[in-house]
């Protein structure tokens, strides 16, 4: 079964750039060999985010993320894993787990 894995950051904390490229070359490594990774990507920041709603068929575009929250998406993984253990162990690994947050849903299809 398909998970998406969502990492959540904390934008106002300072990142260490190049310790985390190193932390997420290694674990996606991992992903990769052990067969599980089907897709992934850093976001840029929620600041670069687009809202889009439609009401009463007018188009509205808001700057930034929908959530105003201290923690913003900042990238995904996909995994293909046997069951929710599965994907969970793999998302407690993620380097992203240290520092904020991430989050497993199942896919639909």
């Amino acid at each position: 079964m398909k998970y998406l894995t969502m990492i959540y950051v904390d934008e106002s904390v300072p990142a260490d750039y190049t310790r985390m490229s190193s932390d997420y070359e290694d674990y996606t490594r991992q992903l990769v060999e052990a067969g599980v990774l089907k897709d992934g990507a850093r976001l840029l920041a929620s600041s670069t985010a687009t809202t889009v709603r439609v009401r009463d068929d007018e188009e509205l575009f808001t700057d930034g993320p929908f959530a105003e929250a201290r923690e913003q998406l900042g990238g995904y993984y996909v995994f293909d894993c046997a069951n929710l253990d599965e994907a969970l162990k793999w998302a407690a690994q993620c380097p992203g787990a240290r520092e904020g947050a991430v989050e497993v849903r199942p896919l639909a299809h």
